[in-house]
């Protein structure tokens, strides 16, 4: 499955990407497929797995902010691995071939 999460911490000020950097490194050191853009971060793995890991994030920002905001998608897709990398590698093949 595919997971794309935001962490946002409330009540610590404007500048809140020291505390959402935070939480990027808990899903990079979860060793888990990962990518990180300026909205989400996406991680695939076992729903067990990347709930764990987002429950990780979450509590990590929770540590310094009184609030937290989650947003979370998922892509529920038995069978199917290294969607991270392969759903965007279609869409790209298929802008390449429409060029």
């Amino acid at each position: 499955m595919l997971i794309a999460f935001s962490v946002t911490p409330l009540g610590v000020g404007e500048s809140v990407g020291d505390l959402v950097a935070e939480a990027v490194r808990v899903v990079r050191d979860s060793g888990l497929p990962n990518r990180t853009d300026a909205m989400f971060t996406t991680i695939e793995g076992e729903w067990d797995e990347v709930m764990a890991v987002v429950k990780r994030a979450v509590d990590v920002v929770a540590a310094q902010a009184p609030r937290v905001s989650v947003v979370l998608k998922a892509d529920i897709r038995p069978g199917v691995t290294d969607a991270l990398t392969a759903k965007v590698a279609h869409v790209e093949d298929h802008l390449a071939r429409q060029s």
